[in-house]
């Protein structure tokens, strides 16, 4: 298995490149690395995978260092009182997202740019870009070898994403645990890592998406911020909060299972009570994290959004959230958003089934480990 020097030189190599900007992404790479060497139980297949999204990363690092250094002028770009949307996983925050995403004035990372976000896309060139067909035949390929995972996250080449790649080019984001069993990783992420300069190096790529590619209202959405609310918040201050709720038991095994899916093509001896035991844990600490930094005086930035409402009619939630914004819900979004909802019924890839007990996972002991969060906003949180 490579070491991270090896991983350093081969994105060097693929680019041509050796700029890294600064070095905050070197003790992440390597407590991931020791982590994955020691602790994954990789196969052939996962070690290439490993390999292969490490110099993935490395590699848009580099090439987004090389923009910067070529066009200084876009780290003047704005970034503006985006929207985040944040909570646990599971809880609807991607249809809510994908929905938000169909307001001609908002901007979200698409798929594709997500995956590769240089060069940079230009305004009205985006359906022509050759980086949308090679993010299908991607998400193609994906279907073939975790075929459940459209049932649990239903996208598109061009449909929103989360910035956990962005968060990866810094190597500090929990992309790496949805895949590979690295819990002394896990744990150093969670409770030890500054992830001030990761946040910091999402804007950098923000800055350098809208450079060329307007509008710059962002729509932001990603679970990971709860865990990570306070270094959050020091990066992006003027930042407004949509937080999405939904049952915990519901959640937990859910987000399990999900993890369950993206490990078997890279482990011969998944662990089940691993991914049951983490996704307990992240809930848990980032709800509890969230409640603190909501009750310091920022409960006022935020908009509180049920999976219920959701799934019954998100409009009248929508709205709200537009007046909380102070921000126009034209008749073009609205024709849009019941658009997308209309071509995008739940299930529509098939019902995701799971099995909590399978991971370990105790529905009255989640209920009891989570009650402080299940009281706040309504028990229970209608699934």
């Amino acid at each position: 298995m490579d070491t991270a020097a090896q991983l350093v030189e081969r994105a060097k190599q693929a680019t041509g490149l050796d700029d890294f900007g600064s070095d905050s992404h070197v003790e992440g790479l390597e407590r991931l690395v020791v982590s994955a060497r020691d602790e994954a139980r990789l196969n052939i297949a996962g070690e290439a995978m490993f390999a292969g999204q490490c110099v993935m990363l490395l590699s848009q690092r580099l090439q987004i260092e090389h923009w910067y250094a070529r066009h200084p002028e876009i780290d003047d770009q704005p970034i503006v009182a985006p929207l985040m949307v944040l909570g646990m996983p599971r809880t609807g925050s991607t249809a809510l997202h994908c929905i938000l995403a169909e307001d001609p004035a908002a901007r979200v990372i698409r798929n594709w740019e997500g995956m590769a976000p240089c060069p940079p896309p230009i305004a009205g060139e985006e359906a022509n870009d050759p980086r949308v067909p090679a993010m299908e035949a991607i998400m193609a390929r994906r279907d073939r070898v975790t075929p459940r995972m459209k049932q649990m996250l239903p996208s598109t080449a061009t449909s929103p994403v989360e910035d956990q790649l962005q968060m990866g080019y810094d190597f500090k984001s929990q992309i790496f645990q949805a895949s590979f069993r690295i819990p002394s990783y896990a744990r150093w992420l969670h409770h030890e890592a500054d992830l001030v300069p990761t946040f910091e190096y999402v804007k950098r790529v923000l800055k350098l998406l809208q450079w060329r590619c307007p509008p710059t209202r962002w729509r932001l959405k990603n679970p990971t911020y709860s865990l990570f609310i306070d270094a959050l918040d020091k990066v992006f201050p003027d930042a407004r909060y949509c937080m999405t709720h939904r049952d915990v038991t519901k959640v937990i095994p859910s987000v399990a299972d999900l993890y369950f899916e993206m490990h078997k093509p890279n482990t011969d001896t998944p662990d089940k009570a691993w991914m049951g035991a983490i996704n307990a844990e992240f809930a848990e600490e980032g709800m509890r994290r969230m409640m603190a930094f909501r009750d310091a005086g920022n409960d006022h930035r935020f908009f509180d959004f049920f999976f219920a409402d959701f799934q019954r009619d998100p409009f009248p939630s929508l709205e709200r959230l537009y007046a909380f914004l102070g921000e126009e819900f034209t008749p073009e979004a609205r024709a849009r958003m019941a658009a997308w909802r209309a071509s995008t019924p739940r299930d529509k890839h098939g019902v995701h089934e799971y099995h909590p007990e399978e991971f370990g996972l105790d529905l009255d002991v989640i209920r009891r480990r989570m009650r402080f969060y299940s009281d706040r906003f309504g028990e229970p949180i209608a699934a």
